[in-house]
């Protein structure tokens, strides 16, 4: 049993640090792009990107499974994981919350605007990456969070998460029905309203478009 839920803790791990990974990755692109700091958050409260967070525990299951660390098999095989990570992701928020925070119909070879070429290469040299610098961090993380402050700390961390994702969800979706002028039902739908206006989601998402 202790052994499952030390698994289960580093799972949580590799996730959150792959989504703050991400939201510097992004941070970063967006700064050199437009020149100036956007928010790239993909949950309200904290520096997560999910996507890269799914895109980093479906690397370690995957990779932790085969033998081979060619540089060109890891590559490949990261393009096509990352790729259909990032389609599957823009599928489900357009068709949950209405929205999606990435457009590549612009570029040539994109599949849907959903992921393109030039993404799923990037994909491929952070499969690399993962590979050669992150796996063997990861590798070491056992004697870590055998600790037990850190157990603590994780304990702490996946409540807030499990809010965080949660006030993230309902609040997307009251925006949606705001959108589409439906009133508060209830005293919950009200106080989304209150506190997670339209001004504060839309800086929060600033990158989320909404779907006609």
């Amino acid at each position: 049993m202790k052994e499952k839920i030390k698994h289960y803790e580093k799972l949580f791990w590799i996730f959150i640090f792959g989504c703050i990974l991400g939201y510097i990755y992004e941070t970063i692109i967006v700064l050199f792009q437009k020149g100036y700091i956007e928010s790239r958050q993909g949950l309200i409260y904290g520096p997560f990107s999910p996507v890269y967070g799914i895109g980093g525990l479906i690397y370690y299951r995957f990779f932790k499974n085969i033998k081979t660390r060619n540089k060109l098999s890891v590559f490949l095989i990261a393009m096509v994981l990352g790729g259909t990570t990032e389609y599957i992701c823009s599928l489900l928020q357009e068709e949950i919350f209405g929205t999606i925070s990435w457009d590549y119909s612009y570029l040539p070879f994109n599949i849907n605007g959903r992921t393109s070429l030039l993404h799923c290469t990037y994909w491929g040299i952070a499969g690399i990456i993962y590979v050669t610098s992150i796996e063997p961090i990861i590798e070491k993380m056992d004697e870590f969070l055998a600790k037990k402050w850190m157990h603590i700390i994780t304990i702490c961390l996946v409540v807030f998460m499990i809010f965080n994702i949660f006030i993230s969800v309902v609040a997307s979706i009251r925006q949606r029905n705001r959108i589409y002028n439906i009133p508060a039902k209830n005293k919950f739908d009200e106080f989304l309203d209150e506190y997670y206006p339209d001004e504060f989601m839309n800086k929060i998402f600033a990158n989320k478009k909404n779907v006609e």
